[in-house]
């Protein structure tokens, strides 16, 4: 077993402040260092054109621009070079297995993928220059695997293939995108039309209305439907899936069958993150283990996180933060079965 944790990053103010911020923190992280040799290993994948990636940015969110040159200036990098580590619009994302289960009041999430990949940071930000406040966790420092904004968005995303990539945002700066810019699915939906796709991916999106909605998303194709449970697999757009798509149509299967005795946030977070339901997945050599599981109620405002199985969860009220209130706790510890731990240790 390795003993895993999340730090907690908390931060009022403007994006470019906020990428200063950051940057001071990561000045003393490894994540850096494990992230540049990551790109040593697959530079040619990372090649962007920079006023291709400006024009997207200031189309869609000119604020996490200049986040990243808050990251650039204050890790003291060449401003391409903070493009390609930041940008999220870019390289191949690797294989992964994601679940995700709603009903009207929660979205409850796992995460899987490999454990050499995950940054270990749960952050919250309230920007006071544009954009909304939402709290989740980072992947390439300045995208969000999942997460919930002020105005009650939770939203996560389930890898579905690489073929045939295009250009365009990666899924956890498309998460990013989605918290900072939309109040209601029916925003997050229309946003998820206009920009460009690099990867195939499943969005699932859950507001305080109740309503729930997985929008299948390629670079070539898009389709909007109202479900509850989500793997790693179309539905509808089935000529997107993969050769092979049988795992994830059993765990889909598996979830459907579980929730019908499903009646309260907490049971479902258990059908997730109790390794015996069969849910929870310990394959990280195959970039397929839960490293997290959260949940998020929208109503409520309140956030639940757990970092490997079986696992009580960190819950905080994001309302209280919201007004003001600073979490206490500053990391999230977790154990996984794994021989890898997370790049930030």
């Amino acid at each position: 077993m390795k003993s895993v944790h999340a730090d907690i990053i908390q931060f009022r103010g403007g994006h470019y402040q906020f990428g200063l911020f950051q940057a001071e923190k990561l000045k003393n992280s490894p994540i850096i260092n494990h992230r540049k040799a990551l790109l040593s290993k697959r530079w040619r994948n990372f090649l962007v054109d920079e006023e291709e990636v400006k024009a997207v940015f200031k189309a869609f969110s000119p604020a996490i621009w200049e986040e990243i040159k808050g990251l650039s200036d204050g890790l003291g990098i060449p401003w391409n070079d903070a493009i390609r580590e930041f940008g999220g619009y870019y390289y191949e994302y690797g294989r992964s297995g994601c679940s995700i289960n709603t009903k009207q009041d929660y979205l409850v999430r796992n995460y899987d993928n490999a454990p050499h990949s995950y940054e270990g940071r749960y952050v919250l930000f309230a920007p006071s220059d544009s954009g909304y406040a939402s709290a989740g966790p980072s992947m390439q420092i300045t995208g969000r695997t999942d997460g919930i904004n002020e105005k009650g968005l939770t939203m996560g995303y389930n890898f579905v293939n690489r073929k045939k990539s295009g250009d365009g945002f990666v899924c956890n700066m498309i998460g990013r995108l989605l918290l900072e810019n939309c109040a209601t699915v029916e925003e997050a939906v229309q946003l998820l039309r206009e920009i460009p796709h690099r990867n195939t991916f499943n969005y699932v999106l859950l507001d305080t209305t109740g309503k729930s909605l997985v929008v299948e998303v390629s670079p070539r194709s898009f389709f909007v439907r109202e479900d509850s449970s989500c793997t790693n697999h179309f539905n509808a757009l089935t000529e997107e899936n993969r050769y092979r798509s049988d795992e994830s149509m059993e765990r889909l299967e598996r979830i459907l069958t579980k929730q019908r005795d499903i009646h309260t946030p907490y049971e479902a977070f258990r059908m997730l993150n109790d390794i015996e339901q069969g849910i929870f997945s310990e394959k990280y050599g195959a970039w397929a283990g839960t490293l997290h599981t959260a949940l998020y109620l929208p109503k409520e405002q309140a956030a639940w996180f757990a970092l490997g199985g079986n696992r009580q969860p960190f819950i905080f009220s994001f309302q209280k933060w919201l007004q003001g209130e600073k979490l206490h706790a500053t990391k999230i510890k977790g154990q996984i079965n794994a021989t890898d731990s997370f790049i930030n240790v």
